[in-house]
């Protein structure tokens, strides 16, 4: 506001030049206008600096924020500079003229945007590179010779000469990226992924298990946490260890589940613990824990009941050392807790700025007293208070997804309306080209303004019962940035879906699998009306792999004259599999569910049946989408001989522990890397594309060997620190850490060896 006052009293200035008698009334109503904008900007930044302090609920939190007012400042600058250039420019060149020369410098700043991006993922022709920078060049230059020839303002005819110079200088830098630019790559990136990987999990290794002793876990507890641990951590201690527990000192996840919540007084949790479990309407259920005994609320959904049941088979052997509380647990696949960003920050630094107890002050037992401070939670229908918006079956992304991102984010910031392009610009900052990174920073929502078309929670879903108040609810999976205290799921836990290869079904050796990728599942993923199952990766995907005929796709592949150097190539979206001969079996389960268009579906796909799981096994890549919630099947994936490729967003207890490209293979959700993914690890056949007699065996080798390394890698690292016996010790730990927090001495509770 400050500096758009600074401009309206400076073009008021601008205005005086030349200016008629009449119109001073004018310039004295744009000059008080100004002015008073000036002045209300003042004030505002007095009251942004006055009101945190006066108020306990925003100390700390300034109301204009570093960042963003930067931002502002900067392009009011920027602003300021171009009303300046162009008011001196208008008279000379008119409205036309500034047009034509402001549609050249941005059509010439967006190619060499894109062309400076020195990677071959987008693949750019050179014919497209030069096309655009020509015809701009073209168009400004010949209308600033139009300008000479009929003798318009001799005045400036040096400063016609300079731009028409300039110009051509400028489309002569563009030229030289667009034939530099690089459409090549010597190494193929899954190559460098792999390594990486390596990389990336030895460094975890190194500091999630550096403890080796009691007093080492606690001193290096209170270095990671700063503070002390809680109450009965040498009976976890001693849990893990006797259970040849892979991981004794990294349970940040847990850490930054519960920060905000210490910001809460323990009444105020236990509380709203009482209100949650005791209204049908917010789909929760609920476990007492008295006495050392966990004992299932009763009256909760039949078709849910068993997820809390399998909680508490989970915590079973350890509940004797938990003390009396009161837990409730999304009894719905989608999250839960959204709380924007401002307010969760807020809680957050309150929290962090809290110091450590000594240890003379520290007490070591839970109160005694805890029973009396929970409320009753059967029966499970005593109330019909409610915290939570029913937003099923329609957008959620704008509403609640994006507010849990920071303002100067993308997601805040931006909206990309076409859907029909891949948006570079979210994918680019965690993708080498086509292949993701990481999965946990390509599952980031924040700079992915895209992902509001590009998920079936996102876009509608089936069910979302959602908070924007921080609220203590366990789930099983949510979004990045939501509030859901993640635990294990028992989906896993009780062998919903399990590993169990038999004789009809065995998993044989990687190298004896059949080369193909393989799924079959249901449209789960959420509830399309109106052709919103267009944007839901179940579909997207089974319509890439099956009936893509109408979009082109893009393959890394080897060039004709080096195996050892790739480019992208760009092909009919049915190439890959009668073209390139990549073997697929991938279809929708029967029946088309979740849906008032189920016709159109099913008309566009086509069903397949159900097969009996352990079929899996025969297939050498296993592909793994989200449902509604996580995808169950991903830990029984883990513990095969086959190699997992995963895409999704939803984030589960053991995402800190598996690493992208060392335990399994990432796809970004977009897809868009499928292709080339699937071409380095089955291979091409050199047959495809009319290439002659001359043409190799395979126009690229299958990667058997890091196939079946990664394979390999993910199942002993599922065999080592994700069984069931590491869902217990992770559940173990997070209830000793919610215990402290439900405890009315939290703040000198600790453990103390």
């Amino acid at each position: 506001m400050f500096a758009d006052s600074v401009i309206l009293i400076g073009i008021t200035e601008l205005c005086r030049i030349g200016t008629q008698f009449d119109d001073v009334r004018r310039k004295r109503t744009l000059t008080f206008l100004g002015t008073g904008l000036l002045g209300l900007s003042l004030a505002w930044s007095i009251i942004s600096h006055w009101v945190p302090d006066s108020s306990p609920e925003l100390a700390g939190q300034p109301m204009l924020d570093l960042e963003y007012s930067r931002g502002a400042f900067s392009q009011s600058v920027l602003v300021l500079i171009l009303v300046l250039s162009a008011w001196h420019m208008l008279p000379h060149f008119d409205i036309l003229g500034l047009s034509i020369i402001g549609g050249f410098m941005v059509i010439y700043f967006s190619s060499l945007s894109a062309l400076t991006e020195q990677s071959p993922f987008p693949f750019i022709s050179l014919t497209h590179a030069v096309i655009p920078l020509a015809a701009s060049l073209t168009g400004a230059l010949l209308f600033l010779l139009a300008r000479v020839v009929h003798d318009e303002e001799p005045k400036l005819y040096r400063t016609n000469v300079a731009i028409q110079i300039l110009f051509a200088m400028m489309c002569g830098i563009g030229l030289i990226f667009a034939v530099s630019k690089h459409r090549l790559t010597d190494m193929h990136p899954i190559e460098f992924l792999i390594n990486d990987g390596k990389f990336q999990h030895h460094n975890y290794l190194a500091q999630a298990s550096r403890s080796k002793t009691l007093e080492d876990a606690v001193t290096e507890y209170r270095r990671r946490y700063n503070q002390h641990p809680p109450p009965g951590f040498d009976k976890w201690y001693r849990y893990a260890t006797i259970r040849s527990s892979a991981v004794i000192d990294d349970f940040d996840q847990i850490y930054h589940d519960l920060l905000p919540f210490r910001a809460l007084a323990p009444e105020h949790i236990r509380a709203m613990t009482h209100e949650l479990a005791t209204n049908p309407f917010n789909d929760l259920g609920g476990i007492r824990i008295r006495n050392g005994t966990a004992m299932v609320q009763e009256g909760i959904k039949p078709t849910h009941a068993w997820m809390v049941a399998g909680a508490a088979e989970m915590m079973k052997n350890f509940t004797k050392y938990l003390p009396d509380m009161d837990l409730v647990f999304n009894l719905n696949d989608e999250p839960r807790v959204a709380v924007p960003w401002e307010k969760i920050s807020m809680l957050n630094r309150e929290t962090e700025m809290q110091e450590m107890i000594p240890k003379e002050r520290m007490v070591q037992a839970w109160s005694t007293d805890r029973e009396d401070g929970w409320g009753p939670i059967e029966p499970a229908d005593q109330t019909n208070i409610t915290v939570f918006t029913d937003g099923a079956w329609r957008g959620v992304f704008d509403p609640y997804v994006s507010a849990v991102c920071p303002p100067s984010s993308k997601a805040r910031s931006q909206r990309i309306w076409n859907r029909r392009e891949t948006c570079l610009s979210c994918v680019a900052p965690h993708s080498m080209g086509q292949f993701p990174l990481d999965f946990n920073i390509a599952s980031e929502i924040c700079h992915q303004p895209d992902l509001a078309f590009l998920h079936g929670l996102l876009i509608s879903p089936a069910s979302f019962k959602v908070s924007q108040e921080l609220i203590p609810v366990f789930s099983q999976s949510a979004l990045t940035g939501f509030n859901d205290i993640l635990f294990p799921s028992p989906w896993n836990y009780i062998d919903k879906v399990k590993y169990k290869p038999t004789d009809e079904h065995p998993d044989p050796e990687y190298s004896h699998k059949e080369n193909s990728l393989y799924w079959l599942g249901s449209t789960s993923e959420g509830f399309s009306r109106f052709g919103e199952w267009k944007g839901m990766p179940r579909q997207r995907f089974a319509h890439l792999i099956n009936n893509n005929t109408n979009n082109q796709v893009s393959v890394l592949l080897p060039t004709d004259s080096n195996e050892s150097s790739f480019r992208y190539e760009i092909m009919d979206g049915n190439a890959p599999t009668s073209e390139l001969g990549l073997q697929t079996a991938v279809h929708l389960a029967d029946p088309i569910v979740r849906c008032g268009d189920c016709g159109e579906q099913a008309s566009e796909f086509g069903t397949a049946g159900w097969a009996d799981f352990q079929a899996h096994w025969s297939h050498r890549f296993l592909f793994d989408l989200d449902g509604a919630g996580f995808s169950g099947r991903f830990l029984p994936f883990l513990h095969s001989r086959s190699l997992p490729l995963k895409t999704g967003l939803f984030r589960q207890w053991f995402d800190s522990r598996v690493t992208s490209w060392l335990h399994f293979v990432p796809v970004d959700i977009r897809l868009h890397g499928l292709w080339s993914t699937l071409a380095y690890f089955a291979g091409v056949p050199g047959a495809g594309f009319e290439r002659g007699p001359d043409a190799p065996q395979m126009r690229m080798k299958a990667h058997d060997q890091q196939g079946k390394w990664i394979a390999e890698e993910g199942r002993k690292w599922a065999s080592t620190a994700l069984r069931k016996e590491d869902m217990e010790i992770y559940f173990f730990r997070l209830l000793l850490e919610w215990g402290r927090l439900t405890d009315d001495q939290r703040d000198v509770l600790g453990f103390g060896s």
